[in-house]
């Protein structure tokens, strides 16, 4: 095995990557900021900077950020470059935010509803969305940046498994995509991009932490050194496929038990459904068809059963998430996702069984003791997320 030392060269490159990285996070930031949040020294970070201006990476303006002292302007990432539109697909919707070259967002958040019984019906649906964003930025160059529900291998940009569709087999998005809008198109999981946001927008998350989406399913991703943990064949994180009853209900994975089962928003609705249809005078009623405000409002109205099943659920995940505590010490949790929306009755279930974990700090006020809270970035913030991916990619060339 052969070991790579640091010379000069390689702290060069790292120490580039580092401002870069800081810059992306802050979008404008000055010589002097970057050196307290880098230990470099004055002279050190202008050399760097001088050299990332002149490479084309940065921008450098005469615009001062204080007013004290003497000041040599700020830095950003240039306003020049291809826009990146941002989607998040299922086989019912499209959302999708556009950002400008420093990710910032350009024009609305926007959501279109989608019915692609077949994945050519969801290509086509989503180059119609390309192409209204390109007449609109007419004069533009784009890129693509998609997160999609279930497994994807990013490195090929596959779809492998989408639960909610309705056909089985992968789906090419990236090649098909390119071929046909000659546009660069990245492509991840869902829940990768809820981490990418965390960890690009928000200045409160830590190295390591943990988003959790519970929705339609339950999805995860980790990030662990300010890395997002993919696995070796772009697995990590599904936590929703936990079994936490082997004698449970079928789940669609094929096995039984899986917490999806117990806690997801599907469950909720079929416990729902199941018990409506036992019920005298409920014949009138489309349970069938019974919406998640429905249930919701079912919930808010402290209706026995609902609040059952729903507080069930919530301590399922916390047990869940306690076993990954334990293994993986990661002791700060975003949740995202309609559950959501169960507000913090939901949330208190979820934390009473994490709470009794025997390495996290007794005193919460101390900066290591384990967080837990609802993901605070907007849903736009979210959608942008995924375009990361490109960020993410710039960097590993340092």
């Amino acid at each position: 095995m052969t070991i790579v030392g640091l010379n000069n060269q390689r702290v060069r490159q790292y120490n580039k990557k580092a401002l870069m990285t800081l810059i992306w996070q802050e979008k404008v930031v000055s010589k002097s900021q970057l050196a307290r949040q880098t230990d470099l020294s004055i002279p050190a970070v202008s050399n760097i900077l001088d050299e990332l201006v002149e490479e084309g990476h940065l921008a450098h303006s005469q615009q001062a950020l204080s007013k004290r002292g003497l000041s040599s302007g700020s830095y950003q990432i240039p306003l020049t470059g291809p826009l990146t539109l941002c989607l998040n697909v299922t086989p019912t919707t499209i959302e999708s935010q556009l950002a400008d070259q420093q990710l910032s967002p350009l024009g609305e958040y926007a959501k279109t509803h989608v019915d692609a019984p077949h994945p050519e019906a969801l290509l086509a649906a989503m180059l119609r969305i390309c192409h209204q964003y390109a007449k609109t930025y007419s004069g533009h160059t784009f890129r693509l940046a998609i997160a999609i529900h279930g497994q994807v291998d990013p490195v090929t940009g596959v779809s492998q498994t989408m639960p909610q569709a309705p056909w089985k087999a992968p789906v090419e998005i990236k090649y098909l995509l390119e071929e046909k809008l000659k546009w660069p198109v990245l492509v991840d999981n869902d829940c990768v991009m809820l981490a990418l946001a965390e960890k690009w927008q928000n200045p409160s998350r830590q190295q390591d932490f943990c988003v959790i989406n519970v929705d339609y399913g339950i999805g995860s991703s980790f990030v662990i050194n300010q890395q997002i943990y993919r696995g070796s064949l772009y697995g990590s994180g599904q936590i929703g496929h936990t079994i936490i009853d082997p004698d449970g209900m079928a789940c669609t994975c094929g096995r039984y038990g899986c917490l999806e089962t117990v806690a997801s928003l599907t469950a909720l609705k079929k416990q729902a459904r199941v018990w409506f249809k036992s019920q005298p005078g409920m014949g009138d009623q489309d349970i069938d068809n019974l919406t998640t405000a429905h249930l919701l409002t079912l919930w808010r109205q402290h209706d026995p059963m609902v609040e059952q099943w729903v507080e069930n659920g919530a301590t399922t995940i916390g047990l869940s998430l306690y076993n990954f505590l334990n293994i993986l010490n990661i002791n700060q949790i975003w949740f995202y996702g309609r559950c959501c929306e169960f507000g913090e009755r939901w949330l208190a279930a979820i934390t009473r069984q994490i709470s009794t974990n025997p390495f996290d700090p007794a005193d919460p006020t101390r900066v290591n003791a384990t967080r837990v809270a609802f993901g605070e970035l907007s849903r736009a913030q979210q959608i942008m997320g995924i375009g990361y991916l490109y960020v993410e990619k710039a960097l590993e060339n340092f």
